[in-house]
């Protein structure tokens, strides 16, 4: 059966992508004071081991589901290493190196970058509204960034505009690693639940970190960090590697991947607002017009035409 754009469940999975991207801007804002405390790649592999505790239970075949095939098993580790391994790594150092306001331009690139995949790889049309939505995104959250930029009077030395370089080179690594998260999300909601999906990609991404998250864990104090560092590294795992899994899996089931790509202009919207309700940052009234665009885009792609849109299959 054919789920219409106008259908109760549609607008269901909406709310799930909303949350899954509130929730992953929240965790990438909140990040920067772990990483500060904690090691790259031990902060990876500690999120990723806590969140499988979490979600053992999930691991667990269900009865009507039907075996894996090689195929699947693929889509899984692609899904795992790009979407956990390479997007926490980049990410993180990313945001490290360069400056707030690159990294919130280059990520309002993510809807394009999902669309322009989509399009490739499941042979989803992109209508107008899409492209008008994803400029919206584009546009509210790089006037977002824009606003939020204030340089110096002395030019950046050449040692520091590398280092930005090279970190703005990664954050686009991550949108990257984003937008074939949600790609390949798509494809595999067909296959294997949404909770078993998180579950299996976090045990690959435990796997894969083990090996540097053991070397740096075997040379680092634990003793130094303070309390509070501990509890936001659990919200930062059960966000990062439970919540928001779960929750874009199962809005993603229902929903083209190119319209689900939209809902990610929230990301950098959630970090933002974090940095101003959480870590006390300014908000001018270019940046609350900054959020009304970017929000616009998000009505465009949701509120129903006259002629409701059906979701297209993938093709392989």
């Amino acid at each position: 059966m054919t789920v219409t754009a106008s259908s109760p469940n549609r607008w269901i999975a909406y709310g799930y992508l909303a949350l899954a991207m509130a929730l992953a801007g929240s965790y990438v804002a909140l990040s920067k004071p772990l990483v500060a405390a904690l090691p790259v790649f031990l902060l990876a592999w500690l999120r990723f081991g806590i969140a499988g505790i979490a979600m053992a239970r999930w691991l667990k075949k269900p009865l009507d589901e039907l075996p894996m095939t090689r195929n699947t098993r693929w889509l899984l580790f692609l899904e795992s290493f790009l979407g956990n391994f390479m997007f926490s790594i980049c990410m993180l150092f990313g945001v490290s190196m360069t400056s707030a306001v690159s990294a919130g331009v280059i990520m309002a690139t993510i809807p394009a970058v999902v669309a322009v995949m989509s399009w490739v790889f499941l042979k989803e049309t992109i209508g107008p509204r899409i492209w008008a939505a994803i400029a919206c995104g584009a546009l509210g959250i790089g006037l977002l960034a824009w606003t939020r930029h204030n340089p110096g009077p002395n030019a950046a030395n050449p040692a520091d505009t590398s280092r930005m370089l090279l970190g703005n080179m990664l954050v686009f690594g991550a949108v990257l690693c984003e937008a074939f998260y949600a790609v390949i999300g798509k494809k595999l909601t067909g296959a294997v639940s949404p909770k078993r999906i998180s579950a299996i990609i976090n045990l690959c991404g435990f796997l894969l970190m083990t090996p540097m998250g053991i070397y740096t864990a075997w040379r680092f104090d634990f003793a130094a960090v303070h309390p509070s560092s501990w509890l936001l590294l659990v919200f930062y795992a059960l966000a990062a590697s439970v919540w928001t899994v779960w929750l874009w899996m199962t809005g993603s089931k229902s929903v083209p991947a190119a319209h689900a790509g939209v809902f990610t202009v929230l990301l950098p919207i959630a970090a933002a607002l974090v940095g101003v309700l959480v870590l006390g940052e300014p908000l001018n009234s270019m940046q609350v017009l900054a959020f009304g665009i970017a929000l616009i885009g998000v009505l465009l792609a949701t509120v129903p035409g006259r002629t409701a849109a059906s979701p297209i299959e993938p093709h392989l």
